[in-house]
């Protein structure tokens, strides 16, 4: 990897993220500062003026807990996001966070929906979606680390408590599947080892050494006595003075 493009690898890893946490925080924290609320540039579902909560509702959140819910799943989704499709990852955000704000503001309650936790559901659904569809044993177990650690989340796609826009939830889960299956990430490359190489010597191995034919194991002391063994070679040939007499 070169310097550059591990620069920029970084870039994506970290800095989106962080850039993510600290823009919803920073928001919350001028609200309080001014004495303020802004849930009013939320979507308000089916006006006009709603629709501008597309792109703002995700930074506004109506309390602390609300905001510190979202704030570690967002980082280590987006995170994961950006670590195994970064290729893809803008696309990602950009496309479902628009089609799960139209979502929301096309079927919602009216009421003020805000938070980042449609964003969330977003990341968790194309994340699982997209490591079973890429059938990749490292995407796989990603995608089972997200139904261990996010599994019990899939109940608030359904309206089951009051004040929680199961609306944006079910949204992001939807538009997270359309885009893991539509969307083509490259996989990354299965590891080859050297055992499974055309020219792989067995003899040259380092660690086949260690065993004889028999597979029993040989210690470094056996196997260095065995490898400065002197053997010795006769050859015999026939001279005029070996020919029998006749």
């Amino acid at each position: 990897m070169s310097e550059n493009h591990y620069f920029k690898f970084t870039n994506a890893v970290v800095i989106a993220p962080l850039f993510a946490v600290l823009a919803i925080w920073t928001v919350y924290y001028l609200e309080i500062r001014f004495q303020t609320n802004w849930n009013e540039f939320g979507i308000y579902p089916k006006t006009a003026l709603g629709l501008r909560g597309i792109l703002l509702s995700p930074f506004i959140h109506g309390s602390v807990v609300h905001l510190y819910n979202n704030t570690i799943p967002l980082a280590v989704l987006s995170a994961s996001l950006f670590y195994f499709y970064r290729k893809i990852a803008w696309k990602v955000l950009i496309c479902g966070a628009i089609g799960v704000g139209l979502f929301t503001w096309v079927i919602g309650r009216a009421s003020y929906h805000i938070g980042a936790s449609g964003i969330i559901y977003l990341l968790a659904s194309f994340i699982f979606f997209k490591g079973i569809f890429t059938k990749h044993y490292r995407l796989v177990a990603l995608s089972l680390g997200i139904v261990f650690i996010y599994g019990s989340m899939l109940w608030y796609i359904f309206p089951i408590e009051e004040g929680i826009s199961w609306e944006g939830h079910l949204g992001g889960f939807i538009f997270g599947f359309v885009l893991a299956y539509f969307l083509k990430a490259p996989t990354p490359p299965l590891k080859k080892y050297r055992w499974e190489e055309e020219n792989f010597n067995a003899q040259e191995d380092p660690f086949l050494k260690h065993f004889d034919e028999k597979g029993n194991f040989i210690g470094e002391q056996e196997l260095l006595e065995q490898e400065n063994e002197l053997t010795i070679h006769y050859h015999y040939k026939e001279t005029e003075d070996d020919t029998p007499n006749e």
